[in-house]
Parts: C-alpha cells; sequence; structure tokens
C-alpha cells in the first residue's frame, strides 16, 4: 500500500515570490508521493513550470526555484494511482486554450474517469497522458470556453464522481476545491503576505503559517491578490473521510479534519489493548508507521515501550532487487533488528496494517531469529478485505490476505503467537469522527460511491456485523447486508 499525492497552492500579494514557499510545502508532503514533483507560478503575464520524475530536491534546485517567478503558483507532490509512472503524467498539467492558460495538480482518484474520457475523445480532443488529471483538466478547459471561472468549476463539479482535491491555476487567479464527500484532505492556511493550502497542516507549519481550518466538502476558494473568497458550491447529507490518513498516510504532526492524527494513532492504540489484551515484556513498533500507536498501547497496558526493529531511511522504493538466495539480504536493507531489547523476550508487535502478509511474515521470522521468544502481532487497521477506488494504490482483492483467511488463518501465516487488529467500532471512536461521516470501503466492502460490481451503502453502517465476520471468515453476503441499496450521493444544491 502506497501513499497518494500531496497538493499545495499558495497565492501572495504581488511583490512576493511563491515558488520557494511551494518548494518547501512539498517537501514537508514528500511522504505522500515519491515518483515526481513538479511547480506552476504566474506572475500575471506569463505562466512559468518545472516538473520531473523523482524527489522534491533531484527535481529543483536554487537557480530552478530563481527563475519560477510568480506571486501565485501551485505544487504537487505524486505517486500513482490512475496513470503510470512517467514524466507525461507529472503535476502540475499545463493546458492553453483560446482564452488562456490552466494549470491543475489533483489529489485523488475518479471513479467515472474511463466514461469522461471517452466521452471527450468521441468530440476529438486529444490527450498526452493516462491520468485522470488531464481528463479533469480537459473538462475545465471544456467549461472555459463558455463560463466565467467559478461558474466553470461548479459544473466540472457536477460531472466529476470520486475523490479529488484540486488546485487550479486560471492564468493567475487560484481556485482550490475539494471533493463533496471530503475524502481526500485539503486544509487553508496564512502565511507572511498571503494563503497556503495544502492537502496537510504540517505543509503550512513549515511556511511557519498558521492554520486557519479544512477546507470545508463541496466548497471553492477563490485566491487574487493574497487574499480569497469562500464559495460553497454543493453539499452531501454525509461525509466519507478516508480512515487510512489517520491510520497510515498523514504525517502525526498534522491536523485532518479537525483531528491531530497524532492523537488519534495515540487512541488506536490504546484501543488494540482494551480490544485485544496481551502479557509480554515489550511493545515494539514497526517503524515508522506504528510508532505512536505502540506508544498508546504501551500506555494503555503498562507495558515497555523499546524498539525491537531499525528502519534504513534512506532506502527508496527502488534499489537492486536480489535473487531468491538474498531475500533475507533485501529485508535487512529496509529494516534490521536490535537484537538486545528482543532476545528472550516476549514481545508485542504493533504494525499499521496488513495487506498481502509477506511482510508480516519476514518480519517475525526476523525477529524469532534474532532470539524473540514470542511474538504478538497487533494492528492499528481492522482487516483490509476490499480494494481503493478512490486514490490508494492498494492490492486487487485477490492479493488481500484477509479477504479470504480468518484471523486465525492470517496469524498462522505471518507466524505470529497471536494476532490482534482494532475493530472497525473501535477505529471509529478512536478517530472521533461520526462513522457515517468516514469511508471504510477497503474494510467493508461497502463504498461512499456507485462503483460498478461494488456494493454502495450511504447509510448507517452497522460495523459490529462487519466486525464479527471476520473473526470467522463470513462471508459478506451471510452477514445480513447483501440488501443494502444502490443509492447515488446525497448531494444538494447549495
Amino acid at each position: 500500500m502506497h501513499e497518494e499525492c500531496g497538493v499545495v497552492g499558495v497565492s501572495f500579494k504581488k511583490e512576493s515570490p511563491a515558488a520557494l514557499s511551494i518548494y518547501y510545502a512539498l517537501y514537508a508532503l514528500q511522504h505522500r508521493g515519491q515518483e515526481s514533483a513538479g511547480i506552476t507560478v504566474h506572475d500575471g503575464t506569463q505562466v512559468r513550470t518545472l516538473k520531473g520524475m523523482g524527489l522534491v530536491p533531484d527535481v529543483f534546485n536554487r537557480d530552478d526555484i530563481q527563475k519560477l517567478k510568480g506571486h501565485v503558483g501551485i505544487g504537487h507532490v505524486r505517486y500513482s494511482t490512475t496513470g503510470g509512472s512517467k514524466i507525461e503524467n507529472c503535476q502540475p498539467l499545463l493546458v492553453s486554450f483560446r482564452s488562456g492558460t490552466i494549470a491543475i495538480a489533483h489529489n485523488g482518484n475518479l471513479v467515472n474517469s474511463k466514461e469522461l474520457r471517452a466521452e471527450l475523445e468521441k468530440e476529438g480532443r486529444i490527450f498526452h497522458s493516462d491520468s485522470d488529471t488531464e481528463v479533469i483538466a480537459h473538462l475545465l478547459v471544456k467549461k472555459l470556453m463558455y463560463s466565467e471561472p467559478q461558474e466553470a468549476v461548479r459544473e466540472l463539479m457536477r460531472r466529476l464522481i470520486g475523490s479529488y482535491s484540486l488546485v487550479i491555476l486560471v492564468d493567475n487567479e487560484l481556485v482550490v476545491v475539494r471533493d463533496p464527500l471530503g475524502v481526500k484532505p485539503l486544509c487553508l492556511g496564512e502565511i507572511d503576505n498571503g494563503f497556503v493550502v495544502a492537502s496537510e497542516s504540517a505543509a503550512i507549519d513549515i511556511l511557519g503559517g498558521k492554520f486557519i481550518r479544512d477546507i470545508a466538502p463541496g466548497e471553492m476558494l477563490v485566491f487574487s491578490n493574497g487574499a480569497y473568497e469562500s464559495k460553497p458550491i454543493v453539499k452531501s447529507k454525509n461525509y466519507a473521510h478516508c480512515v487510512f490518513e489517520y491510520i497510515y498516510f498523514a504525517r502525526p504532526d498534522s491536523i485532518i479534519d479537525g483531528e491531530l492524527v497524532y492523537n488519534v494513532r495515540m487512541r488506536i492504540g490504546k484501543t488494540l489493548f482494551e480490544e485485544h489484551p496481551i502479557s509480554a515484556d515489550i511493545v515494539s513498533p514497526v517503524p515508522d508507521s506504528g510508532i505512536t500507536s505502540a506508544i498508546g498501547f504501551s500506555k494503555k497496558s503498562g507495558i515497555d515501550y523499546m524498539e525491537g526493529l531499525m528502519k534504513n531511511r534512506y532506502i527508496g522504493r527502488t534499489f537492486i532487487m536480489p535473487g531468491q538466495d538474498m531475500r533475507e539480504t533485501a529485508v535487512r536493507l529496509k529494516l534490521n533488528t536490535i537484537k538486545p531489547n528482543i532476545e528472550g523476550k516476549s514481545i508485542v508487535l504493533v504494525d499499521d496494517s496488513i495487506v498481502r502478509g509477506t511482510t508480516s511474515r519476514r518480519i517475525i521470522d526476523l525477529m524469532r531469529r534474532s532470539g524473540a521468544k514470542e511474538v504478538h502481532m497487533r494492528v492499528a487497521s481492522p482487516p483490509i478485505i476490499s480494494p481503493c477506488y478512490l486514490g490508494i494504490d492498494m492490492a486487487t482483492r485477490e492479493e488481500l490476505v484477509a479477504a479470504h483467511k480468518a484471523v486465525k488463518g492470517v496469524e498462522a501465516l505471518i507466524n505470529a503467537d497471536s494476532l490482534g487488529y482494532v475493530s472497525i467500532e473501535g477505529l471509529v471512536r478512536s478517530i472521533g469522527i461520526p462513522a457515517d461521516d468516514l469511508c471504510v470501503g477497503c474494510l467493508t466492502g461497502s463504498y461512499p460511491v456507485e462503483i460498478p460490481g461494488e456494493q454502495c451503502a450511504r447509510r448507517q453502517l452497522k460495523l459490529s456485523e462487519f466486525d464479527d465476520a471476520r473473526k470467522e471468515h463470513i462471508p459478506l453476503r451471510s452477514s445480513g447486508l447483501e440488501d443494502s441499496e444502490k443509492v447515488t450521493l446525497g448531494i444538494t444544491e447549495n
């Protein structure tokens, strides 16, 4: 499971350059995407763009930033969900049309991207990438031919189904949009001489800014010359904030939809002990995303927190893959044990999630070879039983181990002495947001938007039924939820 994308938008008064602030903000969001990075700025007369494959410091240098002159701009870091990892899919995406230029950066995933693309191709529009962001750009340009920018965005939102947090430059005007369900995070902050919007509040902190608020689902903000205006566009009866922002994706120091991620993960750890108590010598995290939940587990249980694994933080996503006989070397390149901390001890190992189960098995085997007496696995997410269609690069249903095995089956597969997942009810309680306002599709198989072949339920989920089904691996069609009505989004014009 990989991060999604991160977006940034900055609007200053005309005398202040935007590029350096965008650069630092992207650095703060680097965890959300490591494939490519890009910045587009506008100085009121000319648009300038620089983007490329790789990490933020690999794509930009001091001279590049100085050449990107402009007081308003947007930025993007990418991990591909729709569209492959190639230069054509780097963002921001720049499109010229007869009335001007737009640049657009997108975090999310459209469910109806293929249908919209086919419709646009029939009209003769030519695509240069396979990302859904270009679909959004073509649709917006089409609307801009006949409408003012704000009305064009309003019309655009009527066509898009899925998740999207968008930062758009329409010439030198910054327009920011969050989808009506609020699946992807987006927040607003104030900095010297202007404002910044970003996927996470940590990016605002990096710039020495002041976090103002989350941008509301279905809201559009329009920025001009260091000021902004809010324009609510559509209103949903319920939201669908992604639970994995709190479990894994977001930085612990970020505030996502009113909740500090660090506090949420601490509460998840405490809930894990309440639901799956155990006696052990130490609590050890799988770094880095398991750390905060492990601290919460330790505090609630009274078991000492101690690191049993050390992560190599300089390993990128790609390195020379060894042959079969060197598989353990590949594991140790990323994680190695601190042997004196675990030898002869009973260990509670806390991780954020189990996807395929192969990594958990290798880590537990590694700890056993280093002398661990017992390894009890505790997981800060419920079992993942369904793929994500809304912006997470996740395994297929066939690859998801919990889709085919009960908890005891997964426990045996990963070679743990015991295995405990946080329940969906416990997760919702730990996040502190009502269940109706969270997207738990990957945990239940029931999604907040209609997806062909999948279940859609915009109603009060009986979360306990899903938790009970997972314990015994009861098929979902036996859980009493097979009659969930298919409904469209409950969206009304504001």
